[in-house]
């Protein structure tokens, strides 16, 4: 029996059990992940910085408050692992032409490279892993409906 809008459903065994499988596998690929980055020099946090500039939408480069956002840090967390990148000769900071008290983050060449190689790295992952979490998304899509 479907629960109504105002009684939330009850967890039984089997959604344990599909939520602790379906955090297993994120872990798994977040580990790989982890694994990685340390392999090619980089930490867990500087790969994500890099990968959500590279990712970024917009038509310039991406700015310090976008990045602490997608990072989900703090805007000064978030200028610290900036500092660490520039200083690496991963990141320059350019001054935003529309706005000259805003930088905008560009990756350098050697950033694109190492991101490009970690990149078909994690893609590779993701094939492979791929099908196993579609599998648990389904299970609870389905028990959803059910």
């Amino acid at each position: 029996m479907s629960p109504s809008p105002l009684e939330p459903a009850r967890v039984d065994q089997k959604d344990y059990e599909r939520l602790a499988d379906f955090r297993y596998a994120l872990r798994r690929f977040l580990e790989f992940s982890q694994s990685a980055a340390k392999t090619a020099g980089l930490t867990p946090q500087q790969h994500q910085a890099l990968l959500a500039i590279k990712g970024h939408r917009g038509a310039q480069g991406m700015t310090v408050g976008e990045l602490a956002a997608r990072l989900i840090v703090r805007h000064h967390s978030a200028v610290e692992l900036i500092d660490r990148l520039v200083d690496a000769g991963f990141l320059v900071r350019q001054v935003d032409p529309e706005d000259g008290r805003r930088a905008r983050l560009i990756l350098t060449a050697t950033a694109e490279a190492l991101l490009e190689s970690l990149s078909t790295t994690h893609l590779e992952e993701l094939r492979r892993a791929g099908p196993e979490l579609e599998r648990l998304l389904a299970a609870v899509r389905t028990e959803e409906s059910a």
